[in-house]
């Protein structure tokens, strides 16, 4: 084999190996938005637990995943964690704060109970300010939704963090029951973050 030969094939095996690690690195791909299975937060790696659309009528709204310490099935799993946990939206058109404020509500209600609307009532008011910081989401957006324990839910638009630190563990467990609740957002999206679909 000659020198060129052999560096030919070096550089070809050397794509070949390039092109397998990318694919490794998407562990679910959702309407074109791809998710990588590990991500880290508050110094932790966490793993995808499971990814999927958010759909309303026929429209695409957003592309969601859920990454935490360990994969579970089980929601009530899921609230009781202890690590850090993530909530990534991608989002697939354009969206008023407004309406993304009124849709987070929405959910928050119809997954809670009045006593837990209650205890956590100053951390929604605060949340709901940090809507009013921005004017919108646009397609392309990336909205990570945190729990860092010793923190708190940390929000971060595009690599920004937005606002302060939520800090009950409450309120970040009512937020992921908007899509894990008993009456989720979609109910296509929660058996998809739950890694249970295909």
């Amino acid at each position: 084999m000659t020198a060129t030969s052999t560096f030919r094939l070096k550089a070809l095996l050397a794509g070949v190996c390039l092109a397998v690690a990318a694919t490794a690195a998407h562990a679910a791909d959702v309407a074109g938005i791809k998710f990588d299975d590990t991500t880290k937060v508050a110094g932790k790696d966490l793993k995808l637990n499971g990814a999927g659309l958010r759909k309303k009528l026929m429209f695409k709204v957003y592309a969601a995943g859920l990454y935490l310490t360990d994969k579970t099935h089980n929601v009530a799993d899921i609230m009781k964690m202890d690590g850090p946990r993530r909530v990534t939206l991608v989002m697939m058109r354009e969206i008023s704060s407004e309406d993304f404020g009124q849709a987070f509500m929405t959910g928050l209600n119809a997954n809670s109970t009045k006593e837990e609307k209650t205890k956590i009532l100053n951390q929604t008011m605060q949340f709901g300010e940090m809507f009013a910081m921005f004017p919108g989401l646009k397609k392309g957006d990336t909205l990570h939704l945190d729990w860092v324990p010793g923190t708190g839910t940390v929000v971060t638009l595009n690599g920004k963090k937005v606002g302060d630190a939520v800090p009950d563990v409450a309120f970040y467990n009512a937020v992921l029951k908007i899509w894990l609740g008993e009456h989720p957002a979609d109910s296509g999206l929660k058996p998809n973050l739950l890694g249970e679909a295909g």
